[in-house]
């Protein structure tokens, strides 16, 4: 599963990309996470528009011990499109959306020293992976990237990759059936279109704090 991703870009130059306007006041990380903000592009009114929102859907969750409430966790993939989370919107145009990135990251290695390794769509400074998005009470806007099985690019590192959009594909995506989302995620995306960067970088921020005290 997808749990990291980079946005390398200014929010002025994702949305040339997207052909939409740049944002006066605009602030995401280059690095996203599952529960902090990231850019999305989506449709309102009949313009598609760039937007920050909260990656993942919340799920309500209780202590094991006491049964009481805790903190949501932010599901910020789709695997299943019948689970409860996503069947009321998936076969709706209005709640989908493209999630801006210029890589993704799949973790390497053992456990706890697991390392980053990229993955980049070739000659595609910026590409979208296929998102859904609705607002919750919880985080307010909230998005999610669908997955689908790897190709064999990246099969050797994870068995799972992000639903990647070619540019020409972004229309149908956010105009197309419940049909043409099935379509999207049973698909295959080309491998001689993914470059892929294995690095020293470690997986975990904590790690990589540690590492660098120790």
């Amino acid at each position: 599963m997808c749990n990291l991703y980079t946005v390398r870009k200014s929010a002025a130059e994702v949305a040339a990309h997207f052909g939409v306007a740049a944002p006066a006041s605009f602030n995401t990380p280059e690095e996203t996470l599952p529960g902090y903000p990231g850019m999305v592009v989506r449709e309102a009114d009949g313009e598609r528009v760039l937007e920050s929102m909260v990656w993942g859907f919340p799920r309500p969750m209780k202590s094991k011990k006491t049964g009481v409430p805790i903190k949501p966790k932010p599901v910020n993939n789709i695997a299943d499109l019948t689970n409860f989370m996503w069947r009321g919107i998936a076969p709706k145009p209005q709640w989908r959306c493209l999630i801006p990135l210029t890589g993704f990251a799949e973790a390497e290695g053992e456990k706890g020293s697991m390392t980053r390794t990229w993955f980049r769509v070739k000659d595609a400074p910026i590409f979208a992976w296929a998102g859904m998005w609705r607002h919750s009470d919880e985080w307010g806007a909230v998005y999610s990237g669908l997955m689908t099985d790897a190709n064999a690019a990246i099969a050797p590192v994870h068995n799972r990759m992000p639903v990647l959009l070619q540019e020409d594909e972004y229309d149908r995506w956010l105009h197309g059936s419940l049909a043409d989302v099935e379509a999207f995620r049973d698909r295959v995306f080309p491998d001689k279109l993914i470059e892929m960067d294995r690095t020293t970088e470690l997986w975990s921020r904590r790690a990589a704090k540690s590492a660098e005290t120790n």
